[in-house]
């Protein structure tokens, strides 16, 4: 019993440690955010775009990756006119309170803002009532981007 309770001790605390750690702000896979595509190009080719990994600028801690050196100068000049709302995370689920990864081309541009969602599934929910939809993201947000 004496050897068994130190090693109960020390696996509580490394699951506890675990189940309160942190998913970053911004979502990323493999270091950078949208898995690697380009943010300005859903604004400027309106489709997503996979970004040349020699063209990567650091941003808020993750790598933002560029399909063209005019589009990391853009990005560089104004980088809240193309980053994803929500960090990233799924727009819709945000809505409900949590994050959520997202995919590259479940997406949308609303009032000049990216929304990007959980999949294609998700992303026809959100079309019913983005408006309504944003409303509750935008204030679920400021609460939610500090949690697990």
């Amino acid at each position: 019993m004496k050897t068994i309770l130190p090693r109960l001790i020390v696996i509580f605390l490394f699951i506890s440690t675990a189940s309160f750690a942190q998913k970053p702000a911004i979502f990323s896979t493999d270091g950078k955010a949208i898995r690697g595509y380009d943010p300005v190009a859903y604004f400027t080719d309106g489709k997503p775009v996979m970004g040349d990994s020699s063209l990567t600028y650091m941003y808020q801690d993750v790598n933002w990756v560029f399909a063209s050196r005019e589009h990391l100068d853009m990005f560089k000049a104004d980088p809240a006119k193309y980053l994803p709302q929500y960090g990233g995370y799924c727009a819709f689920g945000m809505s409900r309170g949590y994050k959520a990864s997202t995919e590259p081309d479940a997406w949308t541009i609303t009032d000049g803002k990216l929304y990007l969602n959980y999949n294609q599934k998700v992303r026809t929910e959100w079309a019913k009532d983005q408006t309504g939809y944003i409303q509750k993201a935008d204030q679920n947000w400021p609460e939610v981007k500090l949690k697990k």
